[in-house]
């Protein structure tokens, strides 16, 4: 069995790592640079950064934030946000990006998938997809939100709390309802040449309430590529959850590795004992000591 994957997220607004919940509410959680350092300081297997805003302000990937990264860390990191073409991709890559992820660019033109997979090949590719449960009866998460709060803040709406009758795809940084269902294009987007999915979870993003398992399951066996679950994770137990019983290739974590509620070489070990094959410290990541 391939050893799962434990991979740090950096939501990037603007040159400074972000998190927040159900991506708002955003809290500064530091510089991109010493982030990537720490992590893979810490035995990381990978990094993912996201430029969250660029796609929602029509505005360019920073650059110069990866090739700072590249020069910094050994571990191999994904890019994405703002990525509307293979020039996009190709600048991307580079600067020193291992991976690409398209999200809002895909959903628009779905060619651009398999553009880029016959220019650099479908291991350089990661299709990004981020979902809401859509509740039976036809209405989405938000609308049974507002209907639960007279402000529209959510409270009380989770997969686990309402029938759900499938998930739907959202893009420029969550704005945007699409229609589409999210396990039809992850579905659709391996077949276009991805080589890796990325699936967030709106509705448990920043939660801490654990990964959407349907979803992660039902996008796992949907697909023959990679699926990293991403979208609430709070313990070590959530991230089991995920590559156990949400069949997932890698589990994504941010706020409780950038908060430091959790440390990856400690989850690493607890992962490790209990049965799920992830890679021993000494073979995760590089040190530059």
């Amino acid at each position: 069995m391939l050893a799962r994957r434990l991979i740090p997220c950096l939501d990037v607004d603007r040159g400074r790592v972000v998190k927040g919940v159900r991506f708002v509410a955003l809290r500064d959680a530091g510089d991109p640079v010493e982030c990537a350092m720490r992590y893979d300081a810490e035995g990381a297997d990978e990094l993912v950064f996201l430029d969250i805003t660029a796609s929602s302000d029509a505005r360019p990937i920073v650059l110069d934030m990866v090739r700072r990264v590249a020069d910094a860390v050994y571990l191999p990191f994904t890019v994405g946000g703002g990525v509307r073409s293979v020039a996009d991709a190709e600048a991307l890559l580079r600067a020193g990006a291992d991976k690409v992820a398209v999200n809002t660019a895909a959903v628009a033109d779905p060619a651009l998938i398999t553009a880029l997979a016959r220019r650099f090949g479908a291991q350089a590719v990661v299709l990004a997809i981020d979902a809401r449960a859509r509740a039976a009866g036809g209405l989405g998460a938000e609308e049974l939100r507002s209907r639960r709060s007279p402000h529209g803040t959510g409270a009380g709406f989770t997969p686990a709390s309402e029938p759900v009758d499938g998930f739907e795809v959202y893009v420029r940084g969550g704005r945007t309802a699409t229609g589409r269902d999210a396990v039809a294009w992850a579905r659709e987007g391996a077949e276009r040449g991805a080589g890796e999915i990325l699936l967030t979870s709106m509705d448990r993003d920043g939660t801490k309430d654990g990964y959407d398992l349907a979803l992660t399951r039902a996008v796992s066996r949907a697909v023959r590529v990679p699926v990293i679950a991403s979208g609430g994770c709070g313990t070590i137990e959530h991230l089991r959850a995920a590559l156990v019983e949400g069949e997932a290739a890698a589990a994504l974590a941010a706020s409780v590795f950038h908060f430091g509620e959790l440390r990856v070489g400690d989850a690493r070990r607890a992962l490790r004992d209990a049965g799920v094959p992830v890679r021993p410290q000494a073979e995760a990541g590089f040190s530059h000591e």
